[in-house]
């Protein structure tokens, strides 16, 4: 009976704790030992028990272990409804807080990353993608005469190729020393603007551009779901979105020498996403590349 099952999984303050955090994050097993100050087999034996009667789900990336609260079924609804009582807890404060940290954190080694590598981005790029241009490929399937965005736009060699034919092309990075790449490359342009901002709450105004790209970006994020819905934002009515990412994969290196948060996006969840934030996809193009991956590029409408 799911009720019972679900009443015995929160009979303990930790897992009443570890349910209110869930609730509102996204959080590694690391993540979580950190947040609760508690030994790794205490945790994951925990979590074991709230995964098993319904209220949380795990979401694997290689050899790393993701737990959020159940996004549907019994356990999503009880949390749903019980979570005033749940951000009611005392230690809920302090637990949000440490939990608001961690990710921040996520953030920050992403752009101490980029901000490492930006001098060497274009070489460590074409060892992952050999022959393919996607600059070329993503800036071929743009309109011309149009205010373009390029989401994560590193050190502009995409942007470049979108200045060529489009009205503005507007460039967003969180790397101060990628934008600075990318200014020395695109000095001159007078259709060209630089914008220092997080992904996740943009430097855009609401229905600012015609079309954006988001070209190798979601697999170094922490919320993918909510760049999608910032970039369905700025886009006016009619709208073009392209999105490039890695197909799903198992290559645990490239956590380590590319920065990547998750190993790639398979298509059916990038439809998924792309349909919860309000597109209407149209078409996934596959391209091998290098080391055994595959680079999808995704076309979608805003209606």
């Amino acid at each position: 009976m799911d009720l019972l099952r679900i009443h015995k999984a929160l009979a303990d303050e930790t897992r009443l704790r570890l349910a209110a955090v869930l609730n509102c994050f996204e959080l590694n097993v690391g993540e979580l030992v950190g947040v609760f100050a508690m030994g790794q087999p205490r945790i994951s034996r925990h979590l074991k028990i709230m995964a098993e009667a319904g209220l949380l789900e795990c979401r694997r990336e290689g050899l790393w272990a993701f737990y959020r609260a159940a996004q549907d079924g019994p356990g999503r609804e009880f949390l749903q409804r019980h979570a005033p009582l749940l951000e009611a807890i005392p230690q809920h404060a302090q637990d949000r807080e440490r939990a608001l940290v961690a990710v921040r954190e996520r953030a920050h080694a992403t752009r101490r990353f980029f901000d490492a590598v930006a001098g060497q981005w274009r070489d460590l790029a074409r060892e992952v993608l050999g022959d393919l241009d996607l600059a070329e490929e993503l800036a071929g399937r743009m309109h011309p005469g149009m205010i373009v965005a390029d989401l994560g736009c590193g050190p502009g060699e995409l942007l470049e190729r979108l200045a060529g034919s489009a009205r503005l092309a507007i460039g967003v990075d969180s790397s101060q020393r990628m934008l600075e790449l990318a200014g020395a490359r695109l000095a001159g342009r007078a259709n060209v603007s630089l914008r220092l901002g997080e992904l996740e709450h943009l430097p855009l105004r609401e229905a600012e551009v015609q079309a954006a790209t988001l070209s190798m970006v979601l697999h170094h994020l922490s919320d993918p779901q909510a760049v999608l819905a910032e970039a369905r934002r700025v886009l006016a009515p009619g709208g073009t979105l392209l999105v490039a990412d890695f197909d799903r994969h198992d290559n645990e290196a490239m956590r380590v020498k590319y920065g990547d948060a998750r190993l790639g996006v398979d298509k059916e969840t990038m439809y998924d996403w792309l349909q919860a934030a309000g597109f209407s996809p149209r078409r996934v193009d596959a391209f091998p590349v290098n080391q055994g991956l595959t680079v999808l590029i995704a076309e979608a409408a805003l209606e």
